[in-house]
């Protein structure tokens, strides 16, 4: 079959979303948004945390149901009830969070979507349609390994498979790169360009301006649940496109103020943690973080950062080694009986940061409520505590209705903020930020890469872990990078190359320097 006869054979010529509107109660998250593509093209989708982009493409993948509003396939309206029937009009949907399941394999994951999966021994024609996938797109997976042992460019490209085995004319990306490292974006997008060769359309949400100015054909700005604009990419630059964003000018270079180091906060000798599996997640690592420093950890997702944390912050127990803060031996000390001043922004922001079904000021004051200002040990002041709240949103610029609002209607931006918020208003030593601007948009990244710079300038010492190396360059004064499990360089960013940390993140390269470095 030639190349004009597959494209003839497309379901998906054009796609349209006409005046679509979705309520979650009080909340619009989308309000008459009109939205086109056609086959053969690369659509950016930018806006705000909260902005609306990935309600609406729920909409489009029947998870969520339009409140008003039609969607149209080749001009004619068509019901999406659920993710089947997005499916069966040749739809694909790869979320930001992969829908893998972690204890079986490629093989396994990929049979149980496909529809032409057999009932019996389905191994063996996954592995052929998985071979011609890699020939034909470089989208290269083993078949046999456990998607746990696979890195997170390795599992994305199982996902994209899942969806062109089911014939997905249109794929839709949910920030596609933030797991990745700068060589797995690369593939990425190379492999975005051959399927638009070959007619498909793909739909991308990210917050990187960059990847949106060099992929993308077109480009539409969502504010408030609300098209705010829509471009040609030759027509935008980074600046413009962010400006029409938040609504005004954006800082992307930061400028960060030469200190002297202070003395030494945090301490961590020889640790190894093991992970849920009962394998050493962590193994020897040991590190120094300072007063006046930013100490980061760069690494792909899976290589141990998680369970180092966990061990610092009290959450997981580690089988070798020591933690030290302040001088005080913290090793295995649950949270609240550690008697250090540790705050603590959470990777899962979700599980670990907030109670989701909570109003606002109950979580505004979470870890805090025995303080002798919000309680009389017996009872709690709601008076205090929503004064408390409301501090916290105006500083921080947390966008809710009120202090009352529950937490799982926020944004994940918002609900971002609204930690930073709640760790960094009580005296503190040492601050650990685990990928705190994770997922987030340029105006809220801005703000709390500011006020981590601001908590340098106070004299606390932060530990930052980090998948993005822009952030790493930018705020960082030392930085190690991990990979399974052991910190295999630690480096002045002002001395170092970004492509060698990249390298070092996928393990391809080493440059082992003592953690006093």
């Amino acid at each position: 079959m030639n190349w004009v006869q597959y494209l003839n054979m497309r379901k998906i010529l054009k796609l349209e979303l006409k005046n679509i509107c979705k309520y979650f109660q009080d909340v619009k998250a989308n309000q008459n948004v009109n939205i086109d593509i056609s086959s053969g093209e690369i659509l950016g989708l930018l806006g705000e945390n909260g902005a609306g982009k990935t309600t609406l493409m729920n909409i489009l993948y029947g998870i969520y149901h339009p409140d008003e509003g039609d969607i149209l396939i080749n001009s004619k309206k068509v019901q999406i009830k659920n993710p089947r029937d997005s499916i069966a009009l040749g739809i694909g949907m790869v979320h930001q969070h992969f829908m893998l399941i972690q204890n079986q394999s490629v093989a396994e994951n990929v049979a149980l979507i496909y529809k032409e999966s057999p009932q019996f021994f389905p191994s063996r024609l996954i592995q052929k349609k998985l071979v011609e996938f890699a020939e034909r797109y470089g989208l290269h997976a083993d078949p046999d390994k456990m998607v746990w042992q696979l890195s997170a460019g390795e599992q994305q490209r199982v996902e994209i498979v899942k969806t062109l085995l089911n014939n997905a004319d249109l794929l839709i990306l949910d920030e596609p790169t933030s797991v990745l490292t700068p060589q797995e974006a690369r593939d990425l997008f190379q492999i975005l360009r051959r399927m638009k060769v070959e007619g498909h359309s793909v739909i991308l949400i990210s917050h990187k301006l960059e990847e949106i100015l060099e992929i993308c054909d077109r480009v539409v700005v969502l504010r408030k649940g609300k098209v705010l604009g829509e471009s040609k990419i030759k027509d935008v630059n980074k600046k413009s496109l962010a400006h029409i964003m938040v609504g005004r000018d954006v800082i992307f270079d930061f400028h960060k103020d030469v200190l002297q180091r202070g003395e030494k906060v945090l301490e961590v000798i020889d640790l190894t943690v093991r992970s849920d599996r009962q394998t050493n997640a962590v193994k020897d690592v040991s590190f120094t973080v300072y007063r006046n420093e930013i100490f980061g950890i760069a690494g792909v997702s899976g290589n141990g950062q998680k369970e180092l944390i966990e061990a610092i912050t009290g959450l997981r127990k580690s089988v070798n080694g020591k933690v030290i803060v302040e001088s005080v031996d913290i090793t295995n000390l649950p949270v609240g009986s550690q008697n250090v001043s540790i705050s603590h922004v959470p990777e899962e922001r979700i599980q670990f940061g907030v109670v989701p079904n909570l109003s606002l000021f109950d979580n505004a004051v979470l870890k805090q409520h025995h303080n002798p200002k919000f309680s009389n040990r017996l009872f709690l002041d709601y008076t205090v505590i929503r004064e408390h709240a409301a501090k916290i949103v105006k500083k921080f610029q947390v966008d809710t209705p009120s202090v009352s609002t529950l937490v799982k209607n926020l944004s994940g931006g918002n609900i971002q903020k609204l930690i930073l918020g709640r760790e960094i208003s009580e005296d503190h030593t040492l601050l650990v930020a685990a990928h705190p601007t994770y997922g987030l948009d340029v105006g809220a990244t801005e703000f709390i890469r500011n006020h981590l710079l601001k908590q340098r300038i106070a004299g606390c010492a932060i530990l930052l872990v980090s998948e993005d190396l822009e952030e790493i360059y930018e705020l960082c004064d030392r930085v190690a990078v991990m990979f399974d499990g052991r910190i295999v360089g630690i480096m002045d960013p002002e001395k170092t190359e970004l492509e060698e940390i990249g390298l070092m993140m996928a393990g391809s390269s080493s440059k082992t320097i003592g953690a006093e470095a």
